[in-house]
């Protein structure tokens, strides 16, 4: 029989459990057999003891679904691998909802996973080896998805080829995700929806879709706020947006601080919206008390687009809600093509905004200049960098605001531009 984990190592590892090593139930890591049944009597094993932590050393485990248990947790030593199968009928089926969660599929579903929980409190997953979901396209399980869970550690493994949300979080509390490396993603790489107290750090995300995108959906069958979550010290390469709210906006957003970090443009055949930072409400959500500091970020096509709009996904009746007390500050923008951009909706301003030390080198080069009132609103178009065509400015572009503040601005415009630098329409106690 395998010999016990000491309390020691996985004290290291951040988990003072006793722990048992996969070999132990007739794991192989030999990379070739389906190991999921072994794998997955492991955890129920050490569940039904009280809780533990199943130990992969070095080694290929070739798997299906696996659903942690409360108070367990997989642990992948260096050298150790957790392969997903390439064949369907090894995963969980898509639950039935019984509800319309206005979402799509990556959005709405959890139980389609390669490392799965619901309901569980006190679980984790710890490096510093790796999970490949072994995929080469969008479309496909999740490598970790976490439902309605409660004290949550995942810290310092490496996810590779994920097609799906590669950590996908939905209704969860007290969240700590540090140290993890997301490479080779084909959709999102760290996405908290409607979560609380959630704190990432120390991560590097590559991914083609969204980086680290904040959700407040329906999936849950009810409105919920996404709130009191910490992002820093990161670093994000993406196709499209490097630090997201949204576009799910039903619940609330509130308490969110993103620092520290770096942004930087991944490149790929297609392209997606490669926007630095996005904060937007369009579907009547209220979003309040946001800090982004210390940022800096690096061939995008704008550097920040802060939309209020009114897509109005399941509501009976759309109505825009609120974008409130926004504040970024040392953050520094080279090699955008648009202007950075904030954009309410008449009646319906961006209130108490405030960008301190920001620095924008923008190429510009534009031969015309458009009037702002040539601008289309596009209250319920999906928002991207490039949903209002050329802006009006070459650097700031602000409408619909009430109560903004600007503070040490610097702009450089590359190439000799006709449009000025910045253009405020319909703006109220600027300052």
């Amino acid at each position: 029989m395998a010999a016990m984990v000491t309390r020691r190592w996985l004290m290291m590892a951040g988990w003072a459990a006793f722990g048992a090593e996969a070999r132990r139930f007739g794991v192989k890591g030999d990379g070739k057999a389906l190991e999921t049944a072994a794998l997955q009597r492991g955890i129920d094993e050490l569940a039904a003891a009280g809780g533990g932590t199943l130990v992969l050393t070095g080694g290929r485990y070739l798997t299906g679904t696996l659903e942690l248990k409360p108070q367990t947790g997989l642990y992948l030593d260096q050298g150790a691998v957790l392969v997903g199968s390439a064949e369907e009928k090894d995963y969980a089926a898509p639950e039935a909802l019984g509800y319309e969660p206005y979402a799509d599929r990556e959005t709405s579903l959890f139980r389609y996973a390669l490392i799965r929980a619901e309901n569980a409190e006190g679980i984790s997953i710890l490096g510093p080896g790796e999970i490949d979901a072994n995929r080469t396209r969008r479309g496909g399980p999740k490598p970790v998805a976490l439902k309605n869970c409660r004290r949550v550690t995942l810290r310092e493994f490496t996810i590779r080829r994920a097609p799906n949300y590669a950590i996908s979080l939905l209704g969860c509390e007290d969240v700590v995700i540090d140290g993890c490396r997301i490479r080779e993603g084909y959709s999102d790489g760290i996405d908290p929806d409607c979560s609380r107290n959630v704190r990432i750090a120390n991560c590097f995300v590559e991914s083609y879709d969204d980086a680290i995108c904040l959700k407040a959906s329906l999936a849950l069958g009810r409105r919920a706020a996404c709130e009191q979550v910490t992002v820093t010290n990161c670093v994000l390469s993406t196709s499209s947006n490097g630090f997201k709210l949204g576009t799910e906006s039903s619940g609330d957003f509130r308490d969110i601080s993103f620092s520290n970090s770096v942004i930087l443009r991944k490149d790929t055949m297609a392209q997606r919206d490669r926007g630095g930072i996005l904060i937007s409400s369009v579907d009547g959500s209220r979003i309040s008390q946001v800090v982004v500091s210390n940022v800096t970020i690096r061939d995008v096509h704008a550097p920040f687009l802060v939309r209020l709009g009114n897509r109005g996904r399941g509501m009976a009746e759309p109505a825009p809600g609120a974008i409130e007390d926004v504040q970024l500050s040392n953050v520094t923008c080279t090699g955008s093509r648009y202007p950075a951009m904030v954009a309410g909706l008449p009646g319906h301003p961006v209130r108490r905004f405030t960008l301190s030390d920001v620095s924008l080198t923008v190429q510009g080069g534009e031969k015309a200049a458009r009037r702002p009132e040539e601008i289309p609103e596009n209250a319920g178009a999906y928002p991207e960098t490039d949903m209002f065509g050329t802006p009006p400015a070459s650097a700031l572009f602000v409408r619909h605001a009430r109560d903004l503040t600007l503070r040490g601005m610097r702009y450089r415009v590359l190439d000799a531009d006709a449009r000025p630098e910045e253009v405020f329409e319909d703006v109220e106690e600027a300052r």
